[in-house]
């Protein structure tokens, strides 16, 4: 039955705790410089940093190229951050837990930026460091300077609002035709499955701009309620489940001078907008999908007649997979884009392939006029490094193993590293090839320093980590799985950071193990496909495999005592493993879980396991309703009862099965918590329940 979670003890310490370090510094991210715009000219970097490891208000930052200085242009800090329920929603959608100014744009010559505090637009001059806020409507979202640095977009009320960059002549370029119609913002399915996070451009003459016009009111209406607080309405989101309707999303180019040019497209056979780029290169260009994404098709635009023209379509019989920074041009007008062909993502510029099947291409960072960057993995799929790409070759930038990322502006890169042996993350800012600075993180220092052996398993080469607790010497340890194990989100990587928590439960006297099974990223598109309309085989089958593997090498391993934990796609593979092969795994828990694919979203779910209504078997099979009876270890499920992404009828409806089932189970409902944990005590306690929970589900002292 159901068990009450008074009955589990939660450890108190004195001392602060790894679990208060973790929720309190936001994961180590807090301090952390990121968000890194270069200067064309190279004279300076302009990036967001809090004042330290704890502090939650960002501010804006830049960096002097020539001298080295650090200046603090925004300090946001002690000011209310009164968010709007669409800004909480973007937020939500980016996984942004931070507070102050969370994201910026520039002009082209990065001489002057735009933010939002608290629902109202600012600009500041990065030479002087002067802002000011200008008197548009409120609560604004979203505002970006035209790259002239003459005028600056926003949104408000549903409205794609333009405004001079001092305040003056602020007026609606579009406004919503009806209720549930909005201008300049992603929808749901973009933002959260598609990486779109915007829904407007400028054209690169700072005259005109292409918008997205977005109508909810095909979607259907989902209600999530407050139970601890019956005196709230319950709250309305458009949620678009498996196999209903999408939101209709149509484009037109807007001109400051009022005019209006709706873009045509076949929006009945392509009715998904992946992205949008517009720049000196050549026409503004999108990319379109088919509902069930075997098509995706890159599009130019005529501006003064909104006509588009097929410039190239990328088919496969399962899905096309959506990757950042394409389609683009080059900046003498050759278009980018990456395809998937004979087992690699290869960069294609023009009608030449730029890399061979030697390396995975993850994203085009920026195209130049004879060269584009690159992140790509190579043999080793837990490290990315940078490349250079041009018509000599391919040349890699990043130096050591780990993981990197990088910026560029005229011959300046700044390059953000994080290494396998060094915590938090590393900023150095290059002049060609020759390093001239580095940004600090302030990050603080974690208080658990993992001990990881990265592992190479079995016939499909699976990649795991393998903690052991610290000081371990000898003796039987009982195995924790630690995966997320889905499409899109890697675990195993090269980066200190990655393993602090599995470390930590190492600590609690585990033996962890994490996975990367089938369907993850960096080892190529046959790779990815492989969880097609099968997430609950291959997904599980590859950690059983690995857990088998691994226990043959390191016989230590306990394997009547084995256990697994993991959230969101990592909480339905969690309690998979414990409903399906309880002969291998003895407890899970299980962190808002999809238990019912048909109650998740249409990007995601229809893309691997297609429609509901054309595959309903497919569904069945990958669906953990109908498993409760089969209960026989422990299972514990977490949700948010805020979750507007999985949302808590998951995990409600399993617990309820199971209930039915007469199976004992725990079932944690966390009052006003969403997909994310960002309360404090909240995400510390509930990493020592989990402790509490699995030694008593294993019989461990």
């Amino acid at each position: 039955m159901s068990e009450p979670m008074a009955a589990l003890a939660v450890p108190v310490t004195e001392e602060l705790s790894f679990p208060r370090q973790q929720a309190r510094t936001q994961r180590f991210t807090l301090g952390t410089p990121r968000a890194f715009t270069v200067a064309p000219d190279g004279s300076r970097v302009v990036f967001l940093r809090s004042a330290s490891g704890t502090d939650r208000c960002t501010g804006l930052w830049t960096l002097d190229v020539h001298t080295g200085q650090q200046r603090q242009l925004v300090d946001p800090s002690g000011g209310a951050d009164d968010l709007s329920v669409q800004e909480r929603a973007r937020r939500e959608r980016s996984r942004e837990q931070a507070a102050g100014v969370v994201a910026y744009s520039t002009d082209a010559a990065v001489g002057i930026a735009a933010f939002v505090l608290s629902g109202r637009v600012h600009v500041v001059d990065l030479d002087t460091g002067r802002s000011r806020e200008l008197a548009t409507a409120t609560p604004a979202i979203d505002p970006r300077l035209d790259p002239t640095g003459q005028h600056v977009a926003y949104v408000a009320g549903g409205e794609l609002r333009v405004a001079g960059v001092d305040g003056a002549d602020d007026r609606v370029l579009a406004a919503p035709d009806g209720p549930e119609v909005t201008w300049g913002l992603a929808e749901f399915i973009a933002a959260e499955e598609m990486g779109r996070s915007r829904g407007y451009w400028w054209a690169p003459d700072g005259q005109r701009l292409l918008a997205a016009r977005v109508d909810d009111s095909p979607v259907r209406r989902w209600h999530i309620a407050d139970p601890a607080n019956p005196d709230l309405a319950p709250n309305e989101v458009a949620y678009p489940a498996a196999g209903t309707p999408n939101a209709e999303v149509g484009l037109a180019v807007l001109g400051l001078d009022g005019s209006r040019v709706d873009v045509r497209w076949n929006r009945d056979e392509y009715p998904y907008l992946v992205t949008a780029h517009w720049s000196f290169g050549g026409a503004p260009l999108i990319a379109v999908q088919t509902r069930d994404q075997r098509s995706l098709r890159v599009l130019a635009i005529d501006p003064d007649s909104g006509l588009t023209t097929v410039l190239h379509e990328e088919r496969d019989e399962r899905w096309v997979e959506i990757l950042p920074g394409v389609p683009a041009w080059t900046g003498n007008g050759r278009l980018v884009r990456i395809t998937a062909r004979a087992g690699a993502y290869r960069l294609v510029v023009g009608e030449q392939e730029m890399t061979d099947d030697s390396l995975q291409v993850r994203t085009v960072v920026s195209a130049g006029a004879d060269d584009v960057v690159i992140t790509a993995s190579a043999s080793d799929p837990t490290q990315v490094h940078t490349y250079l790409v041009d018509s000599t070759g391919v040349r890699r930038l990043s130096e050591v193993d780990g993981v990197h990322a990088i910026s560029r502006g005229g011959d300046v890169t700044v390059r953000v590293s994080r290494e396998l042996g060094r915590a938090g993350t590393r900023v150095r800012v290059f002049r060609g090839d020759s390093s001239v600075a580095d940004i600090a993180s302030l990050a603080e220092t974690p208080s658990v320093s993992p001990r990881v052996r990265l592992l190479t398993v079995g016939e499909r080469e699976l990649r795991c980590a393998l903690l052991l607790p610290t000081g371990y010497r000898d003796g039987p340890l009982p195995v924790l799985l630690d995966p997320y194990a889905g499409p899109h989100a890697q675990r195993v990587l090269s980066l200190h950071d990655a393993y602090l928590v599995p470390q930590w439960f190492a600590d609690q006297g585990f033996a962890v193990l994490v996975v990367d099974g089938r369907g993850t990223p960096g080892r190529g598109p046959d790779w990815d496909r492989a969880v097609h309309n099968d997430f609950a085989g291959a997904t599980l089958d590859d950690q059983v495999d690995a857990l088998r593997a691994v226990a043959a090498e390191h016989p230590f391993l306990d394997l009547t005592k084995v256990a697994i934990r993991g959230w969101s796609y990592g909480g339905f593979l969690a309690a998979l493993a414990v409903l399906r092969r309880p002969e291998v795994f003895h407890a899970a828990i299980a962190g808002a879980p999809v238990t019912d694919w048909r109650l998740y979203d249409t990007h995601y779910t229809e893309r691997y396991l297609g429609h509901p209504g054309d595959q309903p078997g497919v569904y069945q099979a990958n669906s953990l309703i109908d498993d409760a009876p089969n209960l026989r270890g422990e299972l514990m499920i977490i949700h948010g009862l805020a979750d507007d992404n999985v949302v808590a009828a998951h995990g409600l409806r399993l617990s309820s099965a199971l209930l039915a089932a007469g199976r004992r189970h725990v079932m944690l409902p966390l009052s006003g918590v969403t997909h994310m944990t960002p309360q404090e005590q909240v995400a510390e306690n509930l990493l020592l329940l989990q402790v509490d929970f699995l030694k008593r589900a294993l019989h461990v002292s």
